[in-house]
């Protein structure tokens, strides 16, 4: 059987970097990609149409947040989620396994997982049938498999129990799996462990899932840790098909990501950070917030095409959280997402042009001035320390 969405593999850095095509039923998604997170079905201050215009091509949704409110029947009765948030290009919803493994009280069982919802409390079961019935209704084009993600640190013992029991729950997911017009992902996991990736990898493989994701990863491991798992779980994976990092969002990592061979990845901190005014730019992240910047005329990043940037100052952004103002957090998302966007095509050219670690390295050199910068000393503030310390001596 034809699958609803297909993979295409354009080119190959030499570094190991890949560029591709993943086609779906609403349109084509042009790979390495980041794929920003509308958990709710909405993009926290943004409209579908601003979304839009940042450039995003795929976004994210989530199945235990959207069962929790509204509820998978209504986003069906009102003609699937795409029809209910008015987003008309691809999209993607997560299994809900990641926000239920980190919620405080739960029971995992063989048959699934029994935990209690934050906003009213009331107890409910999540099983891998119930994800996919859920995932099913809502109407994504790309569904992922129910999981357990292991927590970090935890021992081997338990990692391998618990990938053993996500692959019995993947079996359960794919035979459960009834609207044939959405493609179903399976989950890696196995935490840091090189045999305990492959034997998950092993038996996702036997499934045959149109696309893999690599779970537990971004977990509080470091990117040391995770460049080591992905150095010898993206090499486990088909070249064929997707390769999804699941919850990375710092541009550091999403290089390293890339370089390894990772073609899709998702996070909130775009937004979450543009709504406490942390701005990604070209020389590394700023804090509009800051009094520096109150009479700041320069845009937020003057290499920025984003339409914040091409209309306002970031004086006027200090200004409207300052004023407590929700522009504020409209115009910073708008940057943000763009930026995230941008550096997708960026990386897409760079592999194109096989050259992605010169990229990477130019990159990174020019984003990390402004962390540099904050290290050192103002002029300011060494004036200040030598006239304590010759006061000291006087």
């Amino acid at each position: 059987m034809t699958q609803p969405v297909q993979f295409q593999l354009t080119h190959t850095d030499p570094g190991g970097a890949r560029a591709g095509v993943l086609s779906t039923p609403r349109g084509e998604v042009n790979t390495p990609i980041f794929m920003p997170v509308g958990t709710a079905a909405a993009m926290k201050a943004l409209t579908p149409a601003q979304l839009k215009e940042t450039g995003a091509q795929i976004v994210l949704s989530n199945a235990y947040h959207l069962e929790n409110q509204p509820g998978a029947e209504l986003v069906e009765k009102m003609g699937g989620l795409h029809q209910f948030m008015q987003w008309d290009g691809p999209m993607l919803t997560d299994s809900g396994g990641y926000q239920v493994f980190s919620l405080k009280k739960k029971t995992v069982e063989e048959e699934g997982v029994t935990f209690s919802y934050e906003k009213d409390g009331r107890s409910v079961s999540l099983t891998p049938e119930s994800s996919m019935a859920i995932q099913n209704q809502l109407g994504a084009d790309i569904i992922m498999a129910f999981d357990e993600c292991v927590e970090f640190p935890t021992t081997y013992g338990y990692a391998k129990t618990s990938l053993e029991r996500t692959l019995r729950w993947a079996a359960r997911c794919k035979k459960a799996h009834t609207n044939q017009s959405q493609a179903l992902f399976g989950i890696s996991q196995g935490g840091l462990w090189e045999d305990l990736r492959q034997r998950s990898m092993d038996g996702l493989l036997e499934l045959d899932f149109p696309g893999y994701a690599i779970g537990g990863l971004s977990v509080g491991e470091g990117l040391d840790n995770m460049n080591r798992t992905l150095d010898f779980t993206t090499n486990m994976m088909p070249t064929d098909k997707p390769r999804y990092l699941m919850g990375i969002g710092l541009p550091e990592d999403i290089l390293s990501a890339v370089e390894r061979g990772i073609d899709m990845m998702d996070c909130v901190i775009p937004t979450k950070f543009a709504r406490s005014g942390v701005l990604f730019t070209s020389m590394g992240k700023i804090r509009v917030t800051n009094s520096e910047y109150r009479r700041d005329k320069y845009p937020v990043d003057s290499s920025c095409e984003c339409y914040t940037c091409k209309q306002f100052s970031r004086a006027y952004i200090h200004h409207l959280f300052a004023a407590n103002e929700v522009l504020g957090a409209t115009l910073t998302s708008i940057h943000n997402v763009h930026f995230y966007m941008n550096l997708s095509f960026q990386m897409q050219d760079a592999i194109k042009a096989g050259r992605f670690s010169a990229f990477k390295a130019e990159f990174l050199e020019k984003y990390s001035r402004q962390e540099n910068r904050k290290k050192r000393p103002s002029t300011q503030e060494n004036r200040k320390k030598k006239a304590y310390k010759q006061g000291k001596q006087k």
